[in-house]
């Protein structure tokens, strides 16, 4: 019980600083929303700077003064190359391994993330987040139109540099989600990815056919998140747990287990990908069908090194 609280006090300790950076960030970003209208390359470049600040702060948090181990596998990604990224969802931490690739690119301020429209209505923090140009979207691709008419114009009219990054799931892994996944799979007659929920494809159909315009971005990233903590394959920490942890990917003492970090990249030119609408959603499908077997032959050999 000791320990826990000193846990809890060194994490509060740590992560007010940084609220209080959070705060002041959101509140400048919101100050920019009225200015977006007149100058929006120099507000889209400014937000970016001071996102960039933000995540790289938390990031420090996580990896640095809390010992997260993140490891990587995969294609090399360009320094600098606008794309668009897809990735499987499994908790708070998901958002860590993708920046962590993001830093090493030279693209963390440009991470424009996929978020919920409920989330324009929240003071400092939604305003900041449309500033910045995020999509928000209901995910009811009809109502979403114009959003994404706005958040793709700057990209393509303006050749804003960006990494645009959805979850395609949609939401986060879960089991009970996951035998729905199987039962809508079963229905449908479509193939269900191992250890992912099965992909939504209009938002990345919406997305690919739009972005095509934009001759800077040049590819689509697919990002395989893996975790484990002991024995338990897919156990991702708390966003708390990141926060105020320490040496998060150590063992543990008193029978606990340190957490692995895993993120598995593949780069696919975006001039590869099927034109029409079918394929798209064909090829998002056999990619989560791929994430499913690499998740496996990963959860494969993490219980080989530890047994």
């Amino acid at each position: 019980m000791a320990q826990l609280l000193l846990t809890h006090i060194r994490g509060l300790t740590i992560v007010t600083p940084w609220l209080l950076y959070l705060l002041s960030a959101d509140a400048l970003l919101s100050f920019l929303l009225p200015f977006k209208l007149f100058f929006p390359n120099t507000v889209y470049n400014l937000s970016s700077r001071i996102a960039s600040s933000v995540w790289r702060w938390i990031q420090i948090i996580f990896q640095s003064l809390n010992g997260a181990v993140i490891t990587t596998s995969g294609d090399p990604l360009p320094y600098g190359e606008s794309a668009i990224v897809v990735a499987n969802h499994i908790g708070w931490s998901d958002f860590y391994m993708i920046q962590a690739l993001a830093i090493r690119s030279g693209m963390l301020g440009r991470c424009r993330w996929f978020a919920k429209i409920q989330l324009r209505m929240v003071p400092f923090l939604g305003w900041g987040l449309w500033a910045m140009g995020f999509p928000l979207v209901s995910r009811n691709w009809g109502k979403d139109k114009g959003e994404l008419e706005r958040v793709f114009s700057g990209i393509t009219a303006r050749k804003w540099p960006t990494w645009l990054i959805s979850f395609s799931e949609a939401t986060r892994f879960t089991p009970k989600k996951y035998l729905e996944s199987k039962k809508w799979c079963t229905d449908h007659k479509k193939p269900q990815p191992e250890h992912l929920l099965y992909p939504r494809t209009k938002g990345f159909v919406t997305t690919v056919q739009h972005l095509r315009k934009a001759p800077h971005v040049k590819a689509v990233y697919d990002m395989t998140i893996a975790y484990q903590r002991g024995g338990e394959w897919q156990r991702a920490p708390t966003m708390w747990e990141t926060l105020s942890l320490p040496q998060i990917s150590r063992e543990q003492q008193k029978g606990g287990a340190g957490y692995k970090f895993h993120v598995h990249a593949r780069r696919f030119p975006l001039e590869e990908l099927p034109y029409d609408d079918e394929g798209l959603a064909k090829w998002l499908e056999e990619r989560w069908v791929e994430k499913g077997q690499w998740l496996e032959e990963k959860r494969t050999e993490w219980a080989d090194a530890s047994s």
